[in-house]
């Protein structure tokens, strides 16, 4: 058993800290920044409620409920309907996944992974209830007479053939992103086979912009319908495409460094050109690509593990596929490929003057780039952290809250049971007394966490239980 406790605050400050402090003691421009991004989020919910609303209206003024007399007939609108709303879902897919500032930034890489997962199985289904419907309805409401119906649709129809190629992508993203199969898949796989969902989506649509009543019928509709599927073309080609060209050709970053941290964990140190136009935050993410080294191909997210300084940035690699065990064979002066900086797991969350920082293993990595370069007070930092055989940047991180002031928690050893997610304590105390013992005011701070799934799961569950609302509790986990 391990006793474990919070140890004081560090008497003093350098000269750094005190212009740090200063800094740290004005929240206005981050209240402000918050307050931008609640209303993006308003605004983008509003946008998405709004689009299917009208949609809906245009269904119904075309008698979509009146027109409803048998099975073919409901069949024929149910399928109509169902081909409206999953078409505004999956550009709304597209716009999620084309790394949006409008949206990355105030949604955060969190928030958007689970609309992105709901949307998306949501447009799925109402995708293939369109297609199941809609052949019913020409089918004249004959069940057996669908199959043929089908295959007579598909090569018969104009956009058809195309919008079977579009769903048979899709079908393969969504099987692949099952909770089960993921499990099955490496990162670096599921990701290139999860892109095919721009495929898909520009497949499926065309018909319907060809074809379909409901997005022809009057030149009103037509326009919402082709500039909406433009927009999201456009936004794909430059946010996805032309900008990480630009960023790359504009820094031209190369590796200086590979440094092993601890067993199965490196820390890649890069340079570039005028690296303060990225504008990149303490613990942000970059999509990384190491050119000549194994798996080049594939985009690798990886956090900033030090606080950015316009001349260098540092990420810091476990062990955790087949590439990234593979780190210490990037050589030095390798030319590196990044799309980003993207997440909210950065100062932009910022809402209350007080800090925690609660990470386990890798995860600690943005949490000790904020703990850096996150502007606070002394005294108003805690940085907690799991690990089981020793500590990430142990001798960094004391120094750091040694001149910052700020509090450090350690807390070693696997968790000591299903459910918790703390090692074995002195005392038998659950984990919100133990976490209210070691950060007595937690509730009243800006909580960042990072670490895999379950185990953030299990910490937000605690910190929902000791009163932190919501709003200030800023999580990035592993899983993808």
């Amino acid at each position: 058993m391990t006793t474990l406790s919070v140890p004081p605050a560090a008497a003093g400050a350098s000269s750094a800290t005190s212009a740090t402090a200063a800094a740290g003691g004005d929240l206005a421009p981050a209240t402000s920044r918050a307050r931008r991004d609640e209303a993006a989020r308003l605004g983008a919910g509003l946008a998405l409620w709004a689009s299917l609303l009208l949609v809906t209206y245009w269904w119904v003024a075309d008698g979509g409920v009146r027109s409803v007399t048998d099975l073919a007939s409901l069949a024929m609108s149910a399928g109509r309907w169902t081909g409206l709303a999953g078409s505004v879902l999956l550009l709304a897919q597209v716009l999620l996944m084309a790394r949006l500032p409008i949206l990355e930034g105030p949604f955060g890489q969190d928030r958007l992974a689970r609309l992105h997962r709901t949307i998306g199985f949501t447009s799925f289904s109402l995708v293939m209830v369109h297609l199941a419907t809609i052949t019913l309805g020409y089918a004249g409401g004959r069940l057996l007479a669908t199959p043929g119906m089908l295959w007579d649709l598909t090569w018969s129809y104009p956009g058809m053939l195309l919008a079977a190629a579009g769903t048979l992508c899709l079908v393969m993203v969504v099987v692949t992103s099952v909770r089960a199969a993921r499990k099955r898949l490496r990162y670096e796989s599921w990701h290139l086979l999860h892109l095919y969902a721009y495929l898909g989506v520009g497949l499926a649509l065309p018909h319907q912009l060809w074809t379909g009543e409901q997005f022809t019928a009057s030149p009103l509709r037509t326009a919402f319908w082709w500039t909406t599927w433009i927009l999201a073309a456009g936004a794909v080609v430059v946010w996805r495409v032309l900008r990480p060209v630009a960023v790359n050709l504009r820094h031209a970053l190369r590796v200086t460094s590979v440094v092993p941290e601890a067993t199965g964990t490196w820390s890649i140190y890069v340079t570039g050109r005028r690296l303060d136009r990225l504008r990149a935050e303490p613990g942000q993410f970059f999509n990384w690509r190491f050119l000549g080294a194994p798996g080049a191909s594939r985009a690798h997210p990886y956090s900033l593990s030090a606080a950015p300084d316009g001349q260098s940035l540092r990420i810091t690699v476990a062990a955790a596929g087949d590439d990234s065990a593979l780190t210490p064979a990037i050589r030095p002066g390798s030319r590196v490929l990044v799309e980003g900086p993207y997440g909210r797991l950065s100062p932009r969350a910022r809402q209350a003057r007080k800090v925690a920082f609660i990470g386990a293993g890798v995860g600690m990595t943005p949490l000790r780039s904020l703990l850096e370069g996150l502007a606070y007070a002394p005294g108003e930092a805690v940085y907690l952290e799991r690990y089981h055989q020793q500590p990430l940047f142990a001798a960094e991180v004391d120094t750091i809250a040694r001149e910052r002031g700020a509090s450090v928690v350690r807390l070693p050893g696997r968790r000591r049971a299903a459910g918790s997610w703390l090692p074995p304590l002195s005392a038998p105390v659950d984990d919100a007394s133990a976490l209210l013992a070691w950060i007595p005011d937690v509730a009243e701070r800006d909580v960042y966490v990072c670490g895999p799934a379950a185990w953030t799961d299990l910490v937000r569950g605690t910190l929902s239980r000791v009163g932190l609302p919501e709003s200030r509790l800023h999580v990035e986990n592993f899983e993808w």
